[in-house]
C-alpha cells in the first residue's frame, strides 16, 4: 500500500514544521540561465561554448565555467530530506512493510522527487528500504533475530576496542566526555525516541574514536543505526524510562574507563549493545 506520508512529525512535512524550500534540480532547464544551445553540425555545445566540449574534451584558451549552485543547493536539500526520513525510520512513522513513493514524499516535502529518490536510494544501501520497479520503496521488515544479530556485530567490534581504550586512555580524556554523556540524559528526558537515537550515536561515536580509527568509527555508527530502526513484531519505541536508564549507562560506563576497571567496562557494552534500541 502507497502511503503519501502526511503526519510526519518534525520532518518538515506539512503538519510537522515547516517545508524544505523547493531547490532547482541538476538536470532542470533553468539551471542558472537557459539550455545549452546547439553548436554548428546539431551537435550540443559544452559548459564552455565548445561543441567539442559535449564528448568531455579540454579546451584550454577558455575560462572554466563555474559549477552551478544549485549542485550546492540538491545536495543540502537532499541531507535534510535524509536525516527526516531517517527519522521517521526510527519513529516508525515509516512502516516496515509498506510502500512510500518519492513523486509522493517529495509533494508532501515540497521538492521534486529527485532528492527524495536519492535520499531513499541511500536508505536503500544501508538496508533500511528495498526499491520497488515502478511503485517506489518498502521500508524493510526486520525481526528480533535481526536485532540480536546486529547486537552481536556491535559487540564483537566495539567490546574489545573499548576495553584496549579502558587500559590506555588517560582518565582526563573520559572526563571531556561527560557533557557528550549529559546530553543524552537532556535527550532521554524528553521522550523523543529520534532525539535520544541521535544523541546516543553522539556519545559512542565520540567514545570510539579515541582509537583513531575512522573506518571503524564508521561502521560501528552504520550498525548501530541500524539497531535503532523499530521491529516490525515488536513496540515502536520504547518508554521514557527506558531511554533514561539506557542514557545513566554511559555515565557508569565513563566512571568504569576513567578509573580502568575492564570487567565493568566488557559488562557495560556487551548489556549497551544488546539492549540499544
Amino acid at each position: 500500500m502507497e502511503r503519501s506520508a502526511q503526519g510526519f512529525a518534525g520532518t518538515g512535512i506539512p503538519g510537522g514544521g515547516p517545508r524544505v524550500p523547493a531547490q532547482p534540480q541538476v538536470g532542470d532547464r533553468d539551471r542558472g540561465g537557459s539550455a545549452p544551445a546547439p553548436a554548428a553540425g546539431g551537435r550540443m555545445a559544452g559548459p564552455d561554448g565548445g561543441a567539442g566540449a559535449v564528448r568531455g574534451e579540454h579546451t584550454h584558451s577558455e575560462t572554466p565555467f563555474p559549477r552551478p549552485r544549485s549542485v550546492v543547493q540538491r545536495s543540502s536539500v537532499r541531507g535534510q530530506i535524509l536525516d527526516a526520513l531517517r527519522t521517521s525510520l526510527v519513529t516508525g512513522e515509516l512502516k516496515p512493510g509498506e510502500v512510500y513513493s518519492a513523486p509522493a514524499l517529495g509533494e508532501r516535502f515540497g521538492v521534486s522527487a529527485t532528492p527524495v529518490r536519492e535520499a531513499m536510494q541511500q536508505l536503500a544501501l544501508e538496508g533500511a528500504v528495498e526499491v520497488v520497479p515502478n511503485r517506489g520503496f518498502r521500508v524493510i521488515v526486520r525481526g528480533t533475530r535481526e536485532l540480536t544479530e546486529l547486537a552481536e556485530v556491535r559487540a564483537l567490534i566495539e567490546v574489545p576496542v573499548m576495553l584496549r581504550l579502558a587500559r590506555t586512555v588517560p582518565a582526563d580524556r573520559w572526563t571531556e566526555l561527560r557533557p557528550v554523556a549529559e546530553a543524552t540524559v537532556r535527550a532521554a528526558a524528553s521522550g523523543c525516541r529520534a532525539t535520544y537515537a541521535e544523541s546516543d550515536r553522539a556519545f559512542h561515536r565520540a567514545a570510539l574514536a579515541l582509537c583513531g580509527n575512522d573506518q571503524l568509527v564508521s561502521l560501528a555508527e552504520d550498525l548501530h543505526r541500524r539497531s535503532q530502526w523499530p521491529l516490525v513484531d515488536g513496540p515502536v519505541s520504547r518508554g521514557r524510562a527506558d531511554l533514561m536508564a539506557d542514557a545513566a549507562q554511559h555515565l557508569t560506563l565513563l566512571e568504569a574507563l576513567g578509573a580502568g576497571d575492564v570487567d565493568v567496562v566488557q559488562a557495560l557494552v556487551r548489556e549497551h549493545c544488546a539492549g540499544s534500541r
